[in-house]
Formats: C-alpha cells, sequence, structure tokens
C-alpha cells in the first residue's frame, strides 16, 4: 500500500522536508499551517499555462484559510527559464514588501520548480517556497533534492544554487489535465530510475505501462511514490552532487546537447529519452552493457510512445556542446552508463568517436 507522505532527510538522518501525496490540493493550507506559515504572505509563482488552470483555485484554498495570497506569472516554457524572470520576480517581491519570513510557492512544471527555487536561495538570501508540481517530470525529478537554477544564454542550469523546499505538495490528479506529449517526455524520467538502480521498478512498469498510459490514478501514485523513493536515497546519500548523484543524469549529455542545439523545441524529458538510447549505445560500444539489453531499454521506451528519434547534427557542433556540459571535468566528460538494467557506473574515458557513433543510433 502506498503511503501519503515520504520525508527526505538531510545529515545525520534528520528530516529536511516532507513530500505530501495528495488527490486535490484541498490540504495545502493545513500542510502551510503545520509549518507555522500561518500569517505569512504568499507568493503563488506559476506560468501562463497552469496558471489559467490552478492558480485561482490554490489562492482561493489558502485565502479561505487566512492567508494573504499574491501571484506571479511569467510566460510559459524554457525561454523564460532566465536570470531576466527572476529579476521580474525578485522586482515584484520587493513591491509587495515581501521579507524573509514570507513564502515562495512553486505551482507547475521543471521550469517554474527550478526558477522558483532559485528565487527563494537569493532573494534576502534565502526565504522560504513550497514545491507544488503539476508536471510528471516535475514531481518525480525536479521537486526533489534542492538543485534550483536558471539558463545563461542558451546553456541549461548554468546559474543555480542547492536549496531545499520546506515541502512539496504532490496533487495526482493535476496530471489529467497534463497534455499528452508532456506526460510522456515525463516519463523519460520515471524509466531513468528504473535503468540506473532498480530492476524491480524496471519492471513494475513495464508489466503497467497500459495502466500508467491510461493514467490509473492508483498505479500513477505508486509509480511516483517509487520514482522519488528512489531519486530520495540517491540524494539524501549525495546531497550536493560529489559522487553517486551524478547518476542520476543517465541520458542527459547527449540529451542536453539535443536540447539545446535544437533551441529547447523539444521538450527536455523527451531529450533526456533520447539521451538514454545514446547512453545504451555509449555502453554497448564500452563492452559494459549487452546488446539484448540494450532492446530492452529501448523497447520500454518505445512502449510508453516516447520520443526515439531526433535530427541529424554537426558532428563537431554536437561535440562541442557535450563538452561544455555542466557535468564535464576538464577536458573529460562524466557519462553515466550502465553495466546491466539497473546498475549504473560513471565513465570519463568516453572518446569522441564513440559519442558520435552513439549519436548515430538516435538519428
Amino acid at each position: 500500500m502506498t503511503e501519503n507522505e515520504l520525508i527526505v532527510r538531510g545529515a545525520d538522518n534528520a528530516p529536511l522536508y516532507p513530500i505530501i501525496f495528495e488527490d486535490s490540493f484541498e490540504g495545502i493550507g493545513k500542510l502551510l499551517e503545520s509549518l507555522q506559515m500561518k500569517g505569512r504572505k504568499i507568493c503563488i509563482v506559476s506560468d501562463s499555462n497552469v496558471a489559467p488552470i490552478y492558480a485561482k483555485e490554490v489562492s482561493g484554498l489558502l485565502e479561505k484559510e487566512g492567508f494573504f495570497c499574491v501571484s506571479y506569472i511569467f510566460t510559459a516554457g524554457e525561454a523564460s527559464k532566465n536570470l531576466d524572470t527572476v529579476a521580474g520576480l525578485y522586482e515584484f517581491l520587493i513591491e509587495q514588501s515581501f521579507d524573509r519570513s514570507d513564502v515562495l510557492l512553486a505551482l507547475g512544471g521543471g521550469v517554474t520548480g527550478d526558477l522558483t527555487g532559485f528565487a527563494a536561495a537569493t532573494y534576502l538570501r534565502g526565504i522560504r517556497f513550497i514545491g507544488m508540481p503539476t508536471s510528471l517530470l516535475s514531481m518525480v525529478d525536479s521537486s526533489i533534492g534542492g538543485k534550483t537554477g536558471v539558463d545563461y544564454k542558451a546553456y541549461k542550469n548554468m546559474v543555480g544554487a542547492f536549496y531545499q523546499p520546506s515541502a512539496v505538495y504532490i496533487n495526482i490528479s493535476a496530471l489529467q489535465t497534463l497534455p499528452e506529449r508532456e506526460f510522456l517526455a515525463g516519463m523519460g524520467e520515471v524509466v531513468k530510475h528504473g535503468f540506473i538502480l532498480d530492476k524491480e521498478y524496471h519492471e513494475f512498469l513495464k508489466e503497467n505501462t497500459t495502466l500508467i498510459l491510461e493514467k490509473n490514478t492508483g498505479v500513477l501514485k505508486e509509480m511516483i511514490y517509487r520514482s522519488l523513493g528512489i531519486k530520495r536515497g540517491v540524494v539524501e546519500r549525495d546531497p550536493k552532487e560529489k559522487g553517486d548523484r551524478a547518476l542520476l543524469n543517465f541520458g542527459h549529455t547527449i540529451g542536453h546537447a539535443v536540447e539545446k542545439l535544437n533551441e529547447f523545441l523539444l521538450l527536455h524529458g523527451e531529450c533526456v529519452s533520447v539521451g538514454m538510447i545514446a547512453a545504451a549505445e555509449l555502453s554497448v560500444l564500452r563492452g559494459a552493457l549487452s546488446v539484448e539489453e540494450a532492446k530492452e531499454l529501448k523497447n520500454l521506451i518505445v512502449g510508453f510512445g516516447m520520443k526515439t528519434t531526433v535530427l541529424p547534427l554537426e558532428r563537431e557542433t554536437l561535440l562541442a556542446v557535450c563538452h561544455r556540459d555542466k557535468k564535464a571535468d576538464g577536458a573529460k566528460i562524466k557519462f553515466i552508463l550502465l553495466n546491466k538494467i539497473g546498475e549504473a557506473f560513471i565513465d570519463s574515458e568516453v572518446s569522441d568517436e564513440e559519442i558520435w557513433k552513439a549519436f548515430q543510433s538516435i538519428i
């Protein structure tokens, strides 16, 4: 039986913040009260896609509980994940006289969560924030772990900070309004967790593919709970990405390059999806993963209807962007590869020729 709460812990096993699972937004006021936020101003930060659907409902629920709410809405899309948008939020908070005891509420997907978390980390040297992810990708990935940030001149997540939320509130029913393309993109991060760390979870996803695609509430809740449990274990062991947390970047190096070179017209999860196929091919080329398991990995991605190919890119352009990836270590790129499904490792000896060969598997 899936529980309704996960606790993320820090040093010495001390609790950092709860992740709450609900089927509506009705419990958000009670959560804020439990965190001693009663009487503080709340700024709902959301984008132009999510705000018209949920911002009024959430603010109404909070105002009914006696909270004072304002909303800051920015243009939806990766193009808004930058310092200019953050600066606009700073100015809004100053105009609304927000102080360090007040609260930001990140209502939306990964862009909203990353941007709001970074603003919270830096406004007045730190203001509290609550994550309220509404996309599958943000529910299973960016809402947990404390990594916040924005893009800089089309280089993804180059400016940021490690900063933990006060809580994460997940309304599973929000997935019912999520566009199909975004839902499938979110599955990229879901299947990644099974590929890198948990073969049993990988089997669960294979067995429940149909119910997941039908958005069965019970199965979705278990899937999100288990995905977050996997990521929680990683970030608790390595909160600042000094070691094993890098495993969560499986599929991201080539994925980020594809994302940038397509001018962010592809969704992040779509780029992770093709990036994982390329990383599996790299694993085969490096003599780690069997051809059979690489096919099994791709078959699951195909089974969920996720993206498997991209348009061709110039060799030197692709390699140059890969070498500028934020995970690069000097002249070497840290690739996350697989020994087998459920067992990932870090490899810093991948050659440019191998990267290029792997990219051929997704065009």
